[in-house]
């Protein structure tokens, strides 16, 4: 039994997720796993909505899981909390906001072992929080190419890849003794930023399509443009910190937004860059009514073709104008 199923510690930084977290650990103890074989860790950033009270309740009723303090409350000081607590040499990182398929916990640890890897994890199913016509398309365009560019967690693959960062991660505990932990001046892009390490220092990372959790997103556009404005600040402020760059896919809404404003502010001296700006604008609103027919089509819900372009819209601007402000904020 020990054999097949060895012990793993699980992961979870969590603040303020009141409504969700019962979600997430029902998954957890939903999984065809053996709980004697299990640890698990929910490391809260000082909830005030709620969230300590459940967790501290199935703490009670479950003796393997237990909640930790994370007094500084960002993602990656609850990660270090959470690793250096754990005594097992699987580690399993979960999100508080996601539930996991129910053989989620025995394919990482079987994989993890089969393939001798660093780093492994899955596809991410991005559900809406809400079952709202925008909830839809913005939870579609998180997996979409336009969305997301070549990110397969998120648009899906169909076989076993060689990525450079997966959701959420499991991994050995002896690794970061290897490559260290997890940077805490990051508020976020943290597991961005140490799978490039890793990678830099000849680690492999997979993707394998058989491992399955579901991501909410968000599905108000206040909470969207705030969420992808602060991504866009940590695509780039993360290199006052680290000098490893992020993947290309990573910058292009910085760069399609500064050469808007570029090409709009050069417009006003000489006609022909207004023309040019008015062109690429057209031209990258046929591309998003473009895939919102094909979506539209493949999904048969005519609300895709206005709700998938405005979500579009927002997650490439938000990210690019927050990516400038990162620019500036880097340069201070």
């Amino acid at each position: 039994m020990k054999e097949k199923f060895p012990s793993v510690s699980i992961i979870i930084p969590c603040r303020n997720e009141g409504k969700f977290i019962s979600k997430c650990l029902d998954s957890v103890l939903d999984n065809n796993y053996p709980e004697d074989s299990i640890e698990l860790f929910v490391i809260d950033g000082m909830s005030t909505d709620g969230t300590r009270e459940i967790v501290k309740n199935y703490s009670k009723k479950y003796k393997f899981i237990h909640l930790l303090d994370n007094q500084k409350y960002i993602t990656p000081v609850a990660l270090n909390i959470g690793i250096k607590e754990a005594k097992n040499n699987i580690i399993i990182r979960m999100d508080a906001h996601a539930t996991f398929k129910n053989d989620y916990i025995l394919k990482c640890a079987t994989f993890l072992e089969e393939y001798d890897a660093d780093d492994i994890g899955g596809i991410w199913v991005i559900k809406p929080r809400e079952n709202t016509i925008l909830g839809r398309g913005i939870a579609k365009s998180m997996s979409s190419f336009l969305g997301t560019g070549d990110a397969y967690y998120k648009i899906g693959s169909e076989k076993l890849k060689i990525v450079d960062t997966v959701p959420f991660g499991c991994y050995r505990k002896e690794l970061f003794n290897k490559v260290g932990f997890f940077n805490e001046n990051l508020e976020r892009s943290q597991d961005m930023e140490f799978n490039l390490r890793l990678k830099k220092a000849g680690g492999k990372i997979y993707l394998f399509p058989e491992i399955v959790g579901y991501y909410f997103a968000r599905s108000k556009l206040k909470d969207f443009i705030i969420h992808n404005f602060k991504d866009g600040i940590w695509a780039v402020y993360p290199l006052k910190f680290v000098k490893i760059p992020f993947r290309p896919r990573h910058y292009v809404p910085l760069l399609f937004v500064s050469g808007l404003i570029i090409l709009f502010l050069l417009g006003l001296f000489v006609k022909s860059f207004l023309y040019l700006f008015f062109g690429v604008i057209l031209f990258y609103i046929l591309v998003l009514f473009y895939s919102a027919v094909k979506t539209s089509i493949k999904e048969k819900d005519v609300t895709y073709f206005i709700s998938l372009p405005i979500a579009l819209i927002v997650r490439h601007f938000a990210y690019g104008f927050g990516s400038i402000f990162g620019v500036i904020k880097l340069l201070k």
